[in-house]
């Protein structure tokens, strides 16, 4: 790729001629603002912030898509620059409804970090956003028309991004806003790969963390947290800390200051949800050798969002998910029978909050099918950014909290669900319990040979491996992102078992998760 040479504020710089301009910048550090450009979408240029000057013509430029030339000489922050941009700060603002006194995104807003930073006047222009609409999709997601800056970014990620294709642009010209297609074939599955790109928070969760915070001023209940591991390793990110460090620990801490009596992780539902679908699969494997109705592939159907596509979108593979619960089920039905039992506690003073990576897990929890003794088992999802929120609003400095111990439900674990949040982990902690049922009579320490995944030829999120366990060839594969489900259904016949997660990188990536705008850090995090 050729090298060129330009300069940004009198720096000299070496790029490649392919790069936009904004792209050298960050790569230089060199600051230039901007809200509606995204690393995992195609540039559109919407939010007209990222002007910059190129000495020599008379427009100002676009950063985000106008392309380095050799010898360009480009200013970020000459009075022309300065006073463009600040105007189309202004006016983004002014049309967005202000609403930052119960948005949990106040606290990490591109758009208020804007104005605050450049002293943007918020008041002078009408707003022309007031009439537009809520929309609510169950009780996941939700998009507020009146929040919305017109970027697209949502209707990126639901369609190039996820191809599910649920919202569209109505209306024209200054009346044009984002809202669900009126079409009965199409449907949300709650993924939120709309809330975590959106910049400003007009796409977001519908929030539990009220409700939260009432029950934790309740003296009557006891107010229990279990914690995917996932939280763990991106909270950081809302308080400018490392996405590659784990803060278990001191999450522990932030929740136990917020008065949650007790803290758990979700290993235990981990470890019964990988039991449960071991035997499942031994038991199809098992079929399979006397009828051809052994009903695989297998699919795990941990991921609420991949289970809501497959009821809506292809029903016929039904009968092919796993019967296993998702771990966080799991591990809140042990907690309000058996744990409850043993300490005496009667289970309808249990409150139990999840806090998770994913906004469909709000959807989950209100499955009725899921309900033991008539009752939900899981009370209230809190996203990443929830917590982050809670913590914030209640002045718990998180990077100065020191570590607590995990709560214990059961002491014993097998230890095989570390693994589980890793890309392919699920499938892997599968199939070593597969191994000891298929080789429970077999005269030797191990018959299960290395799972080494391979990248499927051609396609992004899909990796499939063959794995020998005692006389049998299993052929695996793992999806990570809905939008990249279709290759692998067309020939879903050529598998045993399938492990599908709705968001790009898995759960790491999730609808709850950061919105850095930087683009999935989930390959430096895992």
């Amino acid at each position: 790729m050729k090298k060129i040479k330009i300069k940004i504020n009198n720096q000299e710089i070496v790029c490649s001629q392919e790069q936009t301009i904004m792209q050298v910048a960050k790569e230089n550090n060199i600051d230039i603002p901007g809200l509606c450009s995204h690393p995992d979408f195609p540039i559109k240029a919407n939010c007209r912030i990222c002007l910059v000057e190129i000495i020599g013509q008379t427009k100002l430029a676009l950063s985000c898509h106008v392309k380095a030339e050799d010898g360009m000489d480009i200013k970020t922050d000459t009075e022309r620059v300065k006073k463009a941009r600040n105007l189309n700060i202004e006016l983004i603002f002014a049309e967005h409804i202000e609403k930052c006194s119960n948005c949990i995104w106040r606290v990490n807003c591109q758009l208020l970090d804007l104005a605050n930073k450049y002293k943007i006047k918020i008041t002078r222009f009408k707003d022309r956003k007031s009439k537009r609409k809520i929309y609510k999709f169950a009780n996941a997601i939700e998009i507020d028309g009146s929040q919305c800056i017109d970027c697209r970014n949502c209707l990126d990620a639901c369609s190039l991004m996820q191809n599910i294709n649920y919202l569209k642009l109505i209306g024209k010209g200054s009346d044009q806003e984002v809202a669900p297609v009126d079409d009965n074939k199409v449907d949300c599955i709650y993924c939120g790969q709309c809330a975590v790109h959106c910049p400003v928070g007009a796409a977001q969760e519908q929030v539990h963390w009220e409700d939260v915070e009432k029950a934790l001023k309740d003296n009557t209940k006891i107010v229990i947290a279990q914690i995917d591991p996932s939280v763990c390793t991106s909270i950081g990110e809302e308080f400018s800390l490392s996405y590659k460090k784990n803060f278990l620990n001191q999450v522990i801490t932030g929740l136990r200051q917020l008065d949650f009596t007790y803290v758990f992780n979700v290993n235990l539902g981990a470890e019964i949800t990988i039991i449960i679908e071991a035997e499942e699969l031994t038991k199809r494997l098992v079929k399979k050798e006397k009828s051809a109705d052994a009903k695989l592939p297998m699919f795990s159907s941990c991921c609420p969002a991949w289970v809501k596509y497959v009821e809506f979108y292809r029903p016929e593979f039904l009968s092919n998910l796993t019967k296993a619960k998702s771990p966080h089920i799991n591990n809140a039905g042990v907690i309000k029978t058996y744990w409850a039992e043993q300490l005496k506690i009667d289970p309808k003073k249990i409150i139990v909050v999840s806090i998770m990576p994913c906004t469909a897990k709000k959807f989950e929890i209100s499955r009725p099918e899921l309900k033991i003794n008539n009752n939900f088992l899981v009370d209230y999802v809190l996203t990443t950014r929830e917590l982050a929120w809670l913590f914030k609003k209640n002045h718990i400095e998180f990077g100065k909290l020191k570590d607590s111990s995990i709560d214990s439900l059961l002491k014993d674990y097998t230890g095989t669900t570390t693994i589980r949040n890793v890309s392919g982990g699920v499938i892997e902690s599968v199939l070593r319990k597969v191994q000891n049922l298929l080789c429970a009579d077999k005269k030797v320490n191990s018959c299960f040979s290395d799972l080494n995944f391979k990248d499927v030829s051609g396609l992004v999120g899909i990796k499939e491996a063959n794995i020998k366990i005692a006389d049998k060839i299993l052929h695996v594969a793992m999806v990570n992102g809905i939008g990249n489900i279709g290759p692998i259904l067309e020939k879903v016949a050529d598998y045993d078992f399938i492990e599908v997660v709705a968001c790009p990188d898995g759960c790491i990536g999730g609808g709850g998760q950061p919105n850095t705008g930087r683009g999935n850090p989930a390959p430096t995090i895992i």
